[in-house]
């Protein structure tokens, strides 16, 4: 079922990131090597994440999946639990969606991202996600 508005993440709303993955690949009809070559992600690794075997990829590798399938980067680490969803998410942002910390500094979408990438992984060094 299709949203009216062409949103592909309320066409899949229940998906997991791997179930979302996939049927971004089947509905554009894409091989796993077709999704590598664009991407640069390993077919192996791809598959690994449609299949649920690994769930908590690289915050980087979402970025360029999101960037290739064309959806935004927030719903790719919503779904694979790096940030909350609905209105728990919503709650916690500042003007323009950001997180509060950051809406003075006049970050550019990429920055921001970056800096997201990065909070993750120093809390993934410390045990924490």
């Amino acid at each position: 079922m299709r949203s009216t508005n062409g949103d592909e993440e309320s066409e899949h709303p229940v998906l997991g990131l791997g179930g979302f993955l996939a049927s971004l690949r089947a509905t554009r009809k894409l091989t796993l090597r077709q999704v590598e070559e664009a991407t640069k992600v390993s077919n192996a690794y791809i598959s690994q994440l449609e299949t649920g075997r690994i769930t908590k990829p690289s915050p980087l590798f979402l970025h360029k999946l999101a960037q290739f399938y064309g959806v935004p980067y927030d719903t790719l680490m919503e779904k694979a639990g790096y940030i909350a969803s609905g209105i728990e998410k919503t709650s916690r942002k500042g003007a323009g969606g950001r997180v509060p910390t950051f809406v003075g500094e006049g970050l550019s979408q990429e920055e921001e991202e970056k800096l997201l990438e990065y909070l993750w992984f120093l809390r993934s060094r410390k045990g924490r996600s």
